[in-house]
């Protein structure tokens, strides 16, 4: 057990060289009250007020909260992002995201939807889907999202949280288009953050 006083000081300098926010766990409180008040507001929604008390996340979890660097992708060309549906969207790849998880490097492109540009609501609009090791185990299998707001990028970089990741509508119900997460966004790590699996019984 000599080794002992030196793991306990090492793991005490790990835990306080991360800043303690207080915030943290009542921002992500407020989060996924507003994300399951989102349901219960738009009329395309699949889910009622009932369906929403089988929402499922992990644990809000700071060490899913990443600090990311943004490279911008200005000549990239357009392109057709198939969905679930068969169905396919115009997108155009926006930046790219690099982070590390644990020591190893990590890239998420980040995307914006051509349609929704021409939306002065959602013109800022950027999206990011993506798909980890938890897929078909604890989260759905066809992955999950992350949006942002062009304004969210400062100096070039993103506060990347996967805490507040979500599931596709496809996730609780059939007859929605939902994108499907390209090969270039599949992390071969587990993201134990944010939506988990729907405990309720999907529509069809």
């Amino acid at each position: 057990m000599k080794y002992l006083p030196l793991l306990l000081l090492l793991c005490f300098q790990t835990l306080s060289a991360q800043k303690y926010d207080p915030e943290f766990v009542p921002d992500i409180a407020r989060h996924r009250a507003e994300y399951k008040a989102d349901f219960l507001t738009d009329a395309r929604s699949p889910l009622t007020a009932a369906d929403t008390a089988f929402l499922d996340f992990f644990l809000p979890n700071p060490a899913y909260r990443f600090i990311a660097n943004f490279e911008r992708t200005p000549q990239a060309a357009p392109f057709e992002l198939p969905t679930y549906s068969g169905q396919k969207r115009d997108y155009v790849q926006f930046g790219v995201l690099k982070f590390e998880v644990a020591g190893q490097p990590q890239t998420l492109n980040i995307y914006q939807n051509l349609r929704l540009v021409k939306d002065s609501t959602y013109r800022d609009h950027l999206f990011v889907p993506f798909k980890d090791s938890t897929n078909g185990e604890t989260t759905y299998g066809g992955g999950r999202y992350l949006d942002f707001r062009q304004g969210d990028i400062r100096e070039g970089i993103l506060v990347l949280d996967f805490n507040k990741c979500y599931n596709p509508w496809c996730a609780f119900s059939d007859g929605f288009n939902c994108p499907i997460p390209p090969a270039s966004n599949h992390l071969e790590i587990a993201i134990e953050a944010g939506e988990k699996n729907y405990r309720g019984k999907p529509k069809h």
